[in-house]
């Protein structure tokens, strides 16, 4: 699309993962330019790139993630829609004005074209897992010792589960841009169809919410249709969030650390470990299990 003409570009910084180049024609028109590496999905932290092209292409679909120009299959790569807009941070995220919309961004995707492939938490987990295993990757010191409280709150959600939806997976606050005021999403690396409370409980771990802000997430997205159980699924997938990501970070350092790079990707790890067996500690983790399963209510 840019054959014959002269173009600036520039990197956009910011990914942990592939390289994204801001590209500007000769008419001033700005676009994004995301070369996708291999090695990413290669190292189970991504899905493979032909997955990743075709579920951008179903949220571009949708109206909530960019418009796609153009794919490169053999780079691979895309030239996507740039979305001149504010990229969140979690302390945005936290806002009370702004979970609401956040919750309206996701309910667009969730109700977009179904993506090509599924994602499980806990699969990935094991998936991880394994990959730290074959590689003797460092863990946290405690890691195998918790799994057994992850297989509990993993039949607590079994118990009742919801029908899956076309879901990011990912949603760091950085993954979030308001384009006049209308939230819009960006990298599909890890997506697939997946409980929707899994996208509010992610969304709650990497904006570090606590239960009330979880709660009122869960309340914008599912409005009436709200109970007990769907908030408990909710906190339950943050826990679920942060100890799978964990991995995500573990297996980043040990296999695909850039020396070049300053993000410690370790000191992440330790930090989505320390919270998650926050959540593991906390009283109410059984009574989170129960109304998960339907079996009693939060309320007294």
């Amino acid at each position: 699309m840019w054959a014959g003409q002269t173009v600036t570009h520039g990197p956009l910084t910011g990914g942990l993962s592939h390289q994204i180049w801001r590209v500007i024609d000769m008419r001033g028109r700005s676009f994004v330019l995301r070369v996708l590496e291999p090695a990413v999905s290669a190292a189970g932290l991504g899905v493979p790139p032909p997955l990743e092209i075709e579920n951008t292409l179903h949220a571009a679909e949708s109206g909530v993630g960019a418009r796609v120009y153009e794919v490169l299959p053999d780079v691979p790569a895309l030239v996507l829609e740039f979305l001149p807009g504010r990229t969140l941070d979690p302390a945005a995220v936290r806002e009370a004005a702004t979970i609401p919309r956040v919750a309206a961004a996701c309910r667009r995707l969730h109700a977009g074209p179904r993506f090509a492939n599924d994602f499980d938490i806990t699969v990935k987990l094991h998936e991880l897992l394994d990959i730290c295993r074959r590689n003797d990757l460092r863990l946290p010191a405690d890691y195998l010792d918790r799994l057994s409280t992850v297989e509990k709150v993993r039949a607590a959600l079994a118990a009742a589960p919801l029908n899956t939806v076309p879901c990011h997976n990912d949603l760091l606050a950085e993954n979030f841009i308001d384009v006049a005021g209308t939230i819009r999403i960006v990298d599909y690396q890890l997506s697939g169809n997946n409980d929707p409370t899994f996208e509010l409980g992610d969304i709650a771990a990497e904006a570090d919410f606590d239960p009330d802000r979880a709660g009122a997430l869960a309340a914008a997205y599912f409005g009436s249709e709200l109970n007990s159980a769907l908030i408990a699924r909710v906190r339950l997938n943050l826990l679920l969030s942060n100890a799978t990501w964990t991995l995500w970070f573990s297996v980043h350092h040990g296999l695909l650390r850039n020396p070049e790079s300053d993000f410690d990707y370790w000191a992440e790890a330790a930090d989505k470990w320390a919270q998650a067996v926050r959540d593991m500690d906390a009283p109410d983790l059984g009574r989170l299990m129960e109304a998960a399963a339907g079996r009693t209510s939060l309320h007294p």
